[in-house]
């Protein structure tokens, strides 16, 4: 009976510390291949793709349960999403723009034992549906109007203040929106998602809320968005 208490135990730690470091490879690689304002070195990434095969693999492998909570279920959905964008580039490149890829969110592109995912699937039916906004500026389209990538891999612990993060440095970015207190030039990404912020009287208090503006008036118009490849 000890033996049996003892294997079970060894396979328990085992998952927890699979769990932990889930991540560990994206981290390296980001750090490795993406700067601080979210330029991406794909020419030199493309030489490494083995890496980011082994880390889309390790998700494969790995992919959440009931039982995990939704920061965890959050942080594997988007370093997957962001993950399989750059395996996608890499595939294709070069190239100037993700456009360039025929219906690049459509290709099915992650299994994860049960499922085939597209990107598309990925962020409509999976993120989009978790109920959090913040979402929209931590995954990356691989262009420069997207939200940066960021270069470490979101976690579950300390998922709340990247997501925090990502959102105001999008925000403030005034390459993406020029936030002013009577009218503002905000990113279409309000216009094609505005269900997940909510009303208009909603999207008004988050933008307030992450620029640190105080809107006195919600008059608004768009910025062309650029899908020049971030690099």
């Amino acid at each position: 009976m000890r033996t049996l208490y003892f294997a079970f135990f060894i396979i328990f730690s085992a998952s927890l510390f699979a769990q932990k470091n889930i991540h560990h490879r994206w981290n390296t690689q980001l750090k490795k291949y993406v700067s601080n304002n979210g330029i991406v070195n794909y020419k030199e990434w493309v030489k490494n793709i083995d890496q980011l095969k082994a880390y889309i693999n390790t998700l494969e492998s790995n992919s959440p349960n009931e039982n995990t909570s939704k920061e965890y279920k959050l942080a594997y959905w988007i370093n997957a999403y962001n993950a399989l964008t750059i395996d996608l580039i890499i595939q294709n490149y070069p190239l100037r723009s993700i456009k360039e890829i025929k219906f690049p969110w459509k290709i099915k592109c992650f299994n994860d034992g049960k499922n085939n995912y597209s990107l598309g699937d990925i962020e409509h039916k999976i993120l989009r549906k978790m109920d959090e906004p913040r979402i929209h500026f931590a995954i990356n389209c691989a262009s420069k109007s997207c939200p940066k990538l960021l270069n470490e891999a979101y976690i579950e612990k300390n998922l709340n203040n990247q997501l925090n993060a990502a959102t105001k440095e999008f925000l403030i970015d005034s390459t993406k929106n020029i936030i002013k207190e009577n009218k503002s030039m905000i990113s279409k990404i309000f216009l094609w998602f505005g269900k997940d912020f909510g009303s208009k009287k909603m999207i008004k208090e988050f933008i307030s809320k992450y620029s640190g503006v105080k809107l006195n008036k919600f008059k608004i118009d768009y910025l062309p968005y650029n899908w020049d490849l971030n690099e």
